[in-house]
């Protein structure tokens, strides 16, 4: 479970680590560029699970945003940490892939930003979901097209980063099998 005390990897435009910073510093102020990443799971019927942050998060409480999102910690592969932390938040482990990365500033209330070089991850997983009630409120599985509907139409009803981090998803769908 993440703390305010935690630490985030700084990096350039290019993902090279320059360095460190406490996790609330590197969201305060302009925003520090640092590494994150972000999963989404979907289920066989081609739908995406969404988890709705707890209310006791530091920031973005309440809101709705993909299956699992985060940050390695200094030293941790990136896919391993966000394999771990699917465990952390949702009760639940499945193979996961890369399929792109996000450079994305967004504005958070409280003065907070998020500037982040986002790994995105995507899963396959059909079993039951166990989430994490410090982390995770409710959750509920979406088609992607009606996600992509209702976040353009309540976009404040979501996390400031889905819509910037969604599209990867959209663009890497595998294809549907024909029966």
């Amino acid at each position: 479970m993440t703390t305010a005390r935690e630490e985030v990897i700084l990096v350039d435009e290019k993902d090279n680590e320059i360095g460190r910073a406490e996790k609330i510093s590197a969201h305060s102020g302009h925003g520090r560029l640092h590494r994150a990443f972000s999963v989404f799971i979907l289920n066989d019927h081609r739908e995406v699970l969404l988890q709705r942050r707890a209310l006791s998060k530091y920031h973005s409480p309440g809101l709705w945003a993909n299956s699992c999102c985060s940050h390695p910690r200094p030293g941790e592969d990136v896919e391993c940490s966000a394999r771990e932390r699917l465990q952390e938040e949702l009760g639940f482990t499945t193979a996961i892939k890369r399929i792109g990365t996000v450079l994305y500033e967004a504005r958070l209330t409280q003065g907070l930003v998020e500037h982040e070089l986002d790994h995105i991850f995507v899963g396959v997983y059909n079993g039951q979901v166990h989430p994490n009630p410090l982390e995770v409120s409710e959750y509920r599985w979406v088609e992607i097209t009606t996600l992509a509907t209702d976040l353009a139409a309540h976009p404040h009803s979501y996390a400031p980063w889905l819509g910037a981090i969604l599209p990867v998803l959209v663009d890497n769908l595998p294809q549907e099998r024909e029966e």
